[in-house]
């Protein structure tokens, strides 16, 4: 670390929401702790230099993101992994960081506890074999014979206990993956609802009919998200439904 260096409070705060993410960018940091964007880069290169942050430029154009360091997850106390960084998801791990500054603000209702799938990818990995997970189960073994499982892009606790899935869809999934995936919430009992949210009307049609074809319109929801440059943001309707308390369901079968 960087000699004199003091972590601040607002420090603390930056590394922990950069522990769940696959990625920051300085509008992120500018949102979550309320200071202006050349505060909020200035704080994160300073961060950068002592090593707890790396930056690097991905795209032309684009601002520089910045990734936590393992010397980043020690110094928060993080049992987290460094993150792996992957192009293709630059525009989703983008809008996942800032669906969570929205849940953590209140705009997809009350809740408990905001988990990231890296978290729950963690916490299940290193669970005992007969705890429960936070994956919902997709059938059948995986590599190294471990039971398959899909995992929202974040979890809402809900005051009660219950779980919203929130899916960041972007692109389209073949259709018996994406109704493996929908099954499988519908087959899990503490999934009270899933949110899909995406900025491809194509998208949301494939989901609204796959989710009414297996009789999953009920907890199964589909909204527009609207980009605004680098920040997306949620419709009205996707707001109003996200805070609305959802029915109690039955587990489909």
């Amino acid at each position: 670390m960087t000699p004199g260096l003091r972590l601040t409070d607002r420090d603390a705060q930056l590394l922990e929401f950069a522990a769940e993410h696959r990625l920051v960018l300085a509008v992120h940091a500018q949102a979550l702790v309320g200071t202006s964007h050349d505060a909020a880069e200035r704080r994160l290169r300073m961060l950068a230099g002592a090593g707890l942050l790396v930056r690097r430029a991905r795209f032309q154009g684009q601002p520089g993101c910045f990734h936590i360091t393992k010397r980043g997850l020690a110094a928060t106390g993080s049992e987290l992994p460094v993150p792996r960084e992957d192009l293709r998801c630059y525009a989703h791990d983008v809008g996942i960081a800032w669906l969570w500054l929205a849940a953590a603000r209140g705009a997809l209702g009350p809740t408990r506890a905001i988990v990231s799938e890296r978290r729950m990818r963690s916490l299940d990995g290193a669970a005992e074999p007969d705890a429960e997970r936070h994956g919902v189960r997709l059938g059948g073994l995986g590599p190294g014979g471990l039971e398959r499982r899909h995992y929202p892009d974040l979890l809402l606790i809900r005051p009660d206990g219950s779980r919203v899935a929130i899916e960041l869809e972007l692109s389209a999934k073949g259709r018996v993956r994406r109704e493996g995936i929908l099954a499988a919430y519908g087959a899990d009992p503490r999934i009270r609802s899933v949110l899909y949210l995406t900025d491809r009307p194509a998208v949301a049609r494939t989901i609204s009919s796959s989710a009414a074809g297996l009789g999953l319109a009920s907890i199964v929801h589909v909204q527009r998200l609207s980009w605004g440059g680098p920040r997306p943001g949620l419709t009205r309707e996707a707001r109003a439904l996200a805070r609305t308390r959802e029915p109690e369901r039955a587990v489909a079968r």
